[in-house]
């Protein structure tokens, strides 16, 4: 059954090698190049959304369905790769659309649907034209196959990994700096100077979320200017304070009041603005109300969803997924379902007039409060 999507935080994710052989054709678009103008990329009647780096996935397939969707949202159908079948998809996307438009089907997860179902797969890719345009979020897409063969130059392939090495990688660093100066000005209202990206570069893994997070961050320090430079980026990226920074969100999301306040005393006496660590604690706990969405929407469509799976598709790292599982069932669905609105309280109040640094180690206190062991055994008393 086809459910609506929510819009998921952004967020980062290790970096990934090669995902084996991606099919070679004249509608290939590297994730970033794509990002950077996505309107130079005709979709076609099949798009093949292909990787395993999880934060251009997102940032792909949320443009995608963007697109798709323009004129009207209830034209785009999303459906669970693992559980849908091939009726239900082929039928979404030759049903006439009420408001206009033509239909369109996302199935995410999708390669155990392209296993399952290639030969009517290869048929579809084989015609011209279609009423409606699939899109499908794969992990692999070889090129060897008859259905990348079929699907080559008749629609998007969409590549989102990160090199490993080489002339390739350098090419997408250079890829990586344009995409996030354009994100610092379009999403963050700041400008980023090309010594600032090169100092992120020199201090942080390739990985995109993390950075995105950063300059989030820097944005927040650069509140007056605008403007973020090589020594904002020094003075408050790496090191010692992001490892405590994300200690005191570990211990915020386990209900550790009493450490998380530690390590926030820590972070303030060491230097730390408390207004970059409330945007950095408010991308993290975004996941986890993004995760109790999808898990709420499976259960209202009839579908069962692990909560393991609700928190990858939200934008947590496989790494920390076990970590975030307990985490997850610590918070509580209630307190999920409130995250975002406590959040935006927390960001008002921060951009208020009176706004100072105390006021937002205040709103910081507020937040670890809540989310508390404590909280919640008093409630549930």
């Amino acid at each position: 059954m086809a459910v609506p999507s929510p819009r998921i935080p952004a967020a980062g994710g290790p970096r990934h090698g090669p995902v084996g052989s991606l099919a070679k054709n004249s509608s290939a678009v590297i994730a970033l190049d794509y990002l950077l103008a996505p309107e130079a990329s005709e979709l076609g009647s099949l798009v093949v959304v292909a990787g395993d780096e999880p934060f251009l996935k997102r940032e792909v397939m949320q443009s995608v369905r963007g697109r798709l969707s323009a004129d009207n949202e209830l034209a785009c159908s999303v459906f669970a790769g693992r559980e849908c079948d091939w009726r239900d998809v082929s039928d979404s996307l030759t049903s006439v659309s009420l408001f206009g438009g033509a239909s369109a089907a996302v199935v995410e997860d999708a390669d155990t649907f392209v296993t399952r179902y290639r030969p009517q797969l290869e048929d579809y890719a084989a015609k011209e034209k279609h009423p409606g345009t699939l899109v499908l979020d794969v992990k692999q897409w070889p090129g060897n196959t008859r259905l990348a063969k079929a699907h080559a130059g008749k629609g998007a392939l969409i590549k989102c990994q990160i090199p490993d090495r080489g002339a390739e990688l350098g090419a997408f660093q250079r890829s990586a700096k344009k995409w996030l100066a354009q994100r610092a000005e379009s999403t963050h209202e700041a400008s980023i100077d090309a010594g600032a990206l090169d100092a992120l570069f020199d201090l942080l893994p390739l990985s995109l979320g993390v950075m995105d997070q950063e300059v989030s961050k820097l944005a927040l320090l650069a509140s007056e200017t605008k403007r973020i430079d090589a020594a904002l980026v020094r003075a408050h990226v790496g090191g010692w304070r992001t490892r405590k920074t994300w200690d005191m969100i570990d211990a915020i999301a386990d209900g550790d009041a009493r450490g998380a306040i530690e390590q926030l005393d820590r972070l303030l006496r060491a230097g730390e603005q408390p207004i970059g660590l409330m945007a950095q604690v408010g991308s993290s706990l975004r996941k986890f109300s993004a995760a109790a969405c999808l898990i709420e929407q499976a259960e209202a469509a009839g579908r069962r969803t692990s909560l393991r799976d609700a928190l990858e598709r939200a934008g947590i790292m496989r790494f920390k997924l076990t970590d975030a599982e307990r985490q997850l069932k610590q918070i509580g669905r209630g307190r999920a379902a409130q995250l975002d609105q406590w959040l935006l309280d927390s960001d008002l109040a921060l951009k208020g007039h009176n706004s100072t640094a105390n006021r937002a180690r205040t709103e910081l206190e507020r937040l670890i409060v809540r989310l508390s062991k404590a909280a919640d055994e008093r409630r549930a008393g």
